[in-house]
């Protein structure tokens, strides 16, 4: 297995529906805050911190998508779309993406996180988790934890000395930023929608996900009103 971490998938294949109907005719990666789109401020975070590759799934309007993203050479990076006839879920779209994620079949760890999710965290953070994933004789992940937002008030799970817990307290909110195995995903067949969620809770309960607390600029944009209020403020700031 790659110890260095190169790759990464953002998620984009959801349609948006509590965005509607500002995504009935654009995608939801491609909604602007700040006067660019959602999925480039992940773009230019991640070619920031050294990721060369990046597995951009979509089912929903995907074709203005990969329109308006092209090659990703703009940015440094190159860009891999992993096309769904329909959603198929976290789990279900890692599985169908396994063949951009890895190259010749060698396992690889990657970050993934949301096309919707605006944020100042560091990725280059994560390189330093890749090398003792990778070492792990069974799959594993390492999950980025944030405050609860309102929208989330009990959280989802805890923290304690850099591992992530099903039962301590308090609780956390997953901030839809990972680390991965791809070694988790090949018994899964591709083109079958499956949720993340069994794989987190299955994971956590044999001690096998790390995690971390960030308490940085984080958004996890769900409706227009979100969008707006991100919009208004990365205005104000100048939007760095």
């Amino acid at each position: 297995m790659t110890k260095s971490l190169t790759k990464a998938m953002i998620f984009a294949a959801g349609r948006g529906e509590r965005m509607r109907p500002l995504t009935d005719h654009t995608p939801k990666p491609l909604l602007e805050a700040g006067g660019k789109p959602l999925i480039v401020w992940q773009i230019e975070r991640l070619a920031q911190a050294g990721f060369q590759t990046i597995v951009i799934n979509h089912a929903w309007l995907g074709e203005r998508l990969e329109a308006a993203m092209g090659d990703g050479s703009r940015w440094g990076v190159q860009l891999r779309y992993s096309r769904e006839h329909e959603a198929l879920e976290t789990a279900g779209g890692i599985a169908h993406a396994l063949p951009l994620l890895e190259d010749g079949d060698v396992s690889e760890i990657f970050a993934g996180v949301a096309g919707d999710v605006y944020t100042h965290f560091d990725y280059a953070s994560l390189h330093a988790h890749a090398s003792r994933l990778a070492a792990q004789p069974e799959p594993g992940m390492h999950l980025v934890m944030v405050p609860n937002p309102s929208f989330h008030p009990k959280g989802d799970f805890g923290l304690v000395d850099g591992v992530v817990s099903l039962e301590a307290q308090p609780r956390l909110t997953f901030g839809s930023i990972g680390l991965y195995d791809t070694r988790m995903f090949r018994s899964l067949p591709r083109g079958t929608p499956r949720a993340l969620t069994p794989f987190y809770f299955d994971t956590i309960g044999r001690g096998l996900a790390s995690g971390e607390f960030y308490d940085g600029a984080w958004d996890n944009v769900g409706t227009p009103a979100q969008l707006d209020a991100l919009d208004q403020r990365l205005r104000l700031a100048g939007a760095n």
